[in-house]
């Protein structure tokens, strides 16, 4: 197995919460999306903050083989963090990244808790991927070029506004668009067409499902569609885009999971006791 490169932020200051956080990026990018904001906000309020990239990604090994991963091995990835913690963490997990942590809660009933932004639905792409050719056509021709050729062959400006919404200054965008990475082919593949019979991550898991009003990959409809398949509500931001930890009201986000926390968490702490 490569080896998985995990980013960790500590509270500085007096005792961490009793549950550490695990942060699962989505495609073409690494754990790294999570340390230019979330990690260091989230552990000046006392939590553990932890941002794992997938085998291939950022600095983990394998990236020679990237394109045959398949979504297996990138929940055998996070599994291999979950298992190597104290105590079970909340999972966190973007666009991709959301899928991967539906797979892992499905393994692991005894996570405290989950939140998926602007998650890939367990059903799949389809629907996302018909939606973006028909309402933005450009930024799909720019997406396949990507999945086909790699980050080099397409227009960082272009394709940042799948990225952001049009409140990201240009120059924030592009360079964060830079920083992006070739994905694997196979997972396209498997997450990209229809899942007729999806994993599903057990009821029992406090779920909070995250989407943004202004999300050009996964429109509020699916995310809509992801919250009924978990029995909850889904919660669409105003204003944001698909990259909702890097836009300019990041704080918005991480102020709504971090009440949402305290709150799932705390009721269920006082339950126990």
């Amino acid at each position: 197995m490569p080896t998985i490169e995990l980013i960790t932020r500590r509270p500085a200051g007096g005792p961490a919460r009793p549950r550490p956080l695990l942060f699962v990026h989505g495609a073409f990018c690494g754990g790294w999306i999570w340390d230019e904001h979330f990690l260091p906000w989230f552990a000046e309020r006392g939590w553990t903050a932890h941002a794992l990239s997938l085998r291939g990604h950022g600095k983990s090994g394998g990236r020679d083989a990237l394109i045959g991963y398949g979504l297996s091995d990138y929940v055998n990835d996070v599994l291999s963090v979950y298992d190597g913690l104290d105590t079970p963490p909340v999972l966190i997990g973007h666009s991709m990244g959301g899928m991967v942590v539906q797979r892992v809660l499905a393994r692991r009933p005894a996570t405290p808790a989950a939140v998926l932004m602007s998650s890939s639905p367990p059903t799949g792409l389809l629907e996302s991927s018909l939606w973006l050719a028909w309402c933005h056509p450009i930024i799909f021709q720019q997406m396949a070029l990507m999945n086909t050729l790699g980050e080099n062959a397409v227009d960082p400006a272009t394709i940042s506004r799948a990225m952001f919404s049009d409140a990201m200054p240009r120059d924030e965008a592009v360079r964060y668009m830079t920083m992006m990475q070739g994905e694997s082919k196979r997972i396209l593949m498997e997450i990209g067409g229809w899942i007729p019979f999806p994993v599903l991550p057990p009821r029992t898991i406090p779920i909070l499902v995250m989407g943004a009003e202004n999300d050009r990959l996964i429109p509020p409809s699916q995310v809509r569609a992801t919250a009924r398949l978990l029995n909850t509500e889904a919660e669409i931001l105003p204003g944001l885009g698909h990259g909702l930890m890097l836009e300019p009201a990041w704080e918005t986000v991480a102020r709504r999971i971090d009440a949402w926390l305290a709150g799932t968490l705390g009721g269920a702490e006082r339950a126990a006791a």
